[in-house]
């Protein structure tokens, strides 16, 4: 049987910030402790820039488009701020949510992670997606459509909050891709899918 995944052009990758102690963000949302200078932003904006399109929730979505819409208008945010706002306005967004109607900022609403409407996305022509948010991650995890993992690991412990990574009945095999250490202490671990595990040949005596 062929691995429907081969025939994709495009990849699924977790992209996001995480304390050393695994959580993406603290009590009440607080992602204060994300320590995102013109180094990190510019490395961000070059990953993201390449990207075909951004999948996230209601909640990240919402949180986005209150504040990264205009963030150029303001003098204030001049340099990568006011690039990656360019980029996240021209970037095809799809959110899942079951209460949003309509949206705007290029961005399409799907109910739920079906896994057929996942990889017919895949299989369309343009860049890979970036997945963002520990819920949706979850879920696309359960039904195995993760290709990369990069995740951000910050040098701070936050004692509690969201962990990145919930419970779960799932394994998967990964391989290292790269590391990258940061100027701020920040350090990128990429893995990929683990190719699939050859089956076991036997010779006859």
């Amino acid at each position: 049987m062929t691995d429907s995944r081969t025939q994709t052009t495009r990849k699924i990758i977790l992209m996001t910030s995480v304390s050393l102690d695994g959580f993406i963000e603290g009590p009440d949302r607080d992602i204060g402790w994300h320590l995102v200078d013109d180094e990190l932003h510019r490395h961000f904006n070059e990953e993201l820039s390449t990207m075909g399109g951004f999948l996230t929730g209601r909640v990240t979505h919402e949180l986005m488009a209150d504040f990264w819409p205009t963030a150029d208008a303001d003098p204030a945010n001049a340099g990568p701020v006011a690039d990656y706002a360019r980029i996240w306005r021209d970037m095809p967004k799809t959110v899942f949510s079951r209460t949003l109607e309509t949206t705007d900022w290029n961005t399409t609403v799907l109910r739920e992670v079906d896994p057929e409407q996942i990889r017919a996305l895949t299989a369309q022509p343009g860049g890979d997606l970036a997945l963002g948010g520990a819920d949706l991650a979850a879920a696309f995890r359960q039904h195995d459509l993760i290709d990369e993992y990069r995740i951000y690991v910050h040098p701070v412990l936050i004692g509690r909050g969201k962990p990145l990574f919930q419970a779960s009945d799932t394994r998967t095999g990964l391989r290292l891709a790269g590391t990258r250490t940061f100027g701020n202490g920040v350090v990128l671990l990429h893995h990929r899918r683990a190719d699939p595990t050859p089956p076991e040949t036997t010779s006859g005596h």
